[in-house]
């Protein structure tokens, strides 16, 4: 049976994990920065433990679970793996992950790095859901999904509710989607009280394709962001949160993201992954086109990637 969480679940969601996870900062930006002349803020995520959001959704299932001897498991496409292996260490749990062959090298040397059980299989992140699944049915470990998990949407929707605690002006957010599971949590908090829009790889447009067909459907994601927005399709949870929470969605191609993601770097020196940078490029590319006044916000969500992929101008 599939359960929706809500936002009394992404509130006790943020006060279980208090002490667990960082309040990431927000940057307001001046007029004019990126070519943006609307007010705009940039929620850092991507300096969460870990260097991305996901800590927050596995710690929030990990706590409300009974975790078994044999541990957590999960499939991932780098970044819901690095966060594992960071709640599996701090909660006292082992932990084994799965990320297909296809993973970048900057974030298969960090799963590593933490010396846990790290399996490359498969060509993309579904060969890996399969793997883990086979994995925990003969194990017994508790499943962690990346993205489609009511515990996980819950907790991924902090980084709404910590947003609108930092800035309430703000009127429209603005967030990458892959699976679903941020822009879902996210949704749920604000419900209609925010513009929430989702921004997809032009390679992976999951959300866009399921509006399409009306009914989520299956892609084979390619592009510069597939290694984090790579799903092959929308979350069942997110599915049912974004046909009555989320207000549009855009995709952007890789050239746009790409130049986002140097731009970000070349005024503001963060370096993000490249889906990280997808709802700036919404913006830059006129993806997405803001009233003058409007306040937005973008969720820059992760920063594992090789700074050297950046050039060294600005």
């Amino acid at each position: 049976m599939l359960v929706v969480p809500t936002a009394a679940d992404v509130a006790a969601a943020a006060d279980r994990i208090r002490g667990y996870v960082r309040t990431t900062p927000v940057v307001e930006l001046t007029p004019g920065t990126f070519g943006v002349e609307s007010a705009l803020v940039l929620k850092l995520e991507l300096l969460q433990h870990t260097g991305s959001f996901k800590p927050r959704g596995l710690f929030n299932r990990a706590l409300t679970q009974e975790v078994p001897a044999a541990g957590l498991v999960i499939a991932s496409g780098g970044n819901a793996a690095l966060a594992l292996l960071h709640v599996g260490k701090q909660l006292g749990h082992p932990v084994e992950v799965f990320v297909p062959e296809t993973a970048p090298a900057a974030k298969v040397a960090k799963l590593h790095h933490y010396g846990a059980g790290v399996y490359q299989v498969g060509a993309n992140f579904a060969d890996a859901v399969v793997a883990s699944e086979h994995r925990a049915a003969r194990t017994g470990a508790l499943l962690m999904h990346a993205y489609d998990q009511t515990e996980i949407v819950a907790g991924q929707g902090t980084v709404g509710l910590e947003l609108e605690q930092q800035r309430p002006e703000v009127e429209t957010v603005l967030v990458a989607c892959g699976g679903g599971g941020l822009v879902g949590g996210i949704a749920t908090w604000f419900g209609r009280r925010v513009r929430v829009v989702a921004v997809e790889a032009e390679g992976s447009p999951t959300l866009a394709s399921a509006r399409e067909a009306g009914e989520r459907v299956t892609i084979s994601p390619i592009g510069v962001a597939a290694d984090a927005l790579g799903a092959s399709r929308i979350g069942a949870i997110a599915w049912e949160i974004a046909q009555r929470a989320v207000d549009e969605v855009v995709v952007v191609p890789g050239n746009a993201i790409t130049d986002a993601r140097q731009r970000l770097w070349d005024e503001l020196r963060i370096c993000a992954e490249p889906g990280a940078a997808a709802p700036l490029a919404a913006l830059t590319s006129g993806g997405y086109l803001p009233k003058p006044d409007e306040r937005i916000a973008v969720i820059v969500c992760g920063g594992n990637s090789d700074p050297a992929s950046l050039s060294s101008s600005g």
